[in-house]
């Protein structure tokens, strides 16, 4: 009777430590899940800001190629006018000359 009496206690400090165990191991895997959830909200964040940036940077260079174009353009505008100023007959010849050859590429 004895051997049985302590056999059950034995059962039972097993039972026990092996509900802790569990209740353990539950907790550890709830930490663990919090954890991956925080690093993919950083992730997330860290993709989002590197993007948001990516973005602002693309806008820069964008605004700063429009103002290369249009300061490029303004040069061409003003040499433009200054050889029709100088030359007003030779430009008009010019321009006649390229209305009369888009004028014939268009007919085909």
């Amino acid at each position: 009777m004895m051997a049985a009496a302590g056999k059950s206690a034995t059962d039972n400090k097993s039972s026990t430590d092996l509900e802790a165990e569990i209740e353990q191991l539950k907790a550890d895997i709830e930490r663990l899940t919090k954890q991956l959830s925080e690093t993919g909200e950083q992730g997330y964040n860290t993709a989002r800001k590197a993007a948001a940036q990516g973005v602002e940077q693309l806008r820069v260079q964008g605004e700063a190629a429009m103002d290369s174009i249009k300061s490029n353009a303004r040069d061409l505008e003003e040499q433009v006018l200054v050889n029709v100023r100088e030359k007003p007959v030779t430009s008009l010849a010019i321009a006649a000359g390229l209305g009369f050859l888009i004028g014939l590429m268009s007919r085909r």
